[in-house]
């Protein structure tokens, strides 16, 4: 199908963090730029690349916001947009799909996998709604997994 820029409209970037184990803190980012090399016939021959304003941040309380924006959390003078790339795509059931990429916050890059489920297809319409998991703490651990005892 060749390479598609993403309806802005459409597109959005939601997160929900943990605030103090108290509350649970919703929010986007309102400047999302996105393209992607569609194949429908063959997903796994597809990439996506999007392109996020770290100063576009909103979780509807302005004195949070600006703190996001400091160098505590997003540090947007210094990185003022955060990365996703893909790496892979790979059909992980019907209409499910597992899309690995690099993605970069703050000048650090790690691999992520999204949990995609295609939604639509209208002729040359479609959707696609992705998630993931981002651990802030450098501490956390994958659930799961217990520290190693060291020697």
């Amino acid at each position: 199908m060749g390479t598609w820029q993403l309806d802005p409209y459409h597109t959005q970037v939601e997160f929900s963090a943990k605030h103090l184990g108290m509350m649970t803190v919703r929010g986007h980012f309102a400047e999302v730029s996105a393209t992607g090399d569609i194949h429908p016939d063959r997903p796994e021959a597809s990439s996506v690349q999007a392109t996020i304003s770290t100063a576009s941040i909103r979780t509807n309380h302005e004195v949070r916001d600006n703190d996001l924006r400091t160098s505590n959390f997003l540090d947007v003078e210094n990185y003022p947009i955060m990365t996703f790339t893909s790496t892979s795509i790979e059909p992980a059931g019907e209409d499910q799909y597992k899309v690995t990429g690099d993605l970069t916050i703050k000048g650090t890059t790690h691999s992520v996998t999204l949990d995609s489920e295609h939604v639509n297809s209208k002729g040359n319409d479609f959707g696609n709604h992705p998630t993931t998991t981002v651990t802030r703490s450098p501490r956390a651990r994958p659930r799961g997994t217990r520290p190693r005892a060291s020697s």
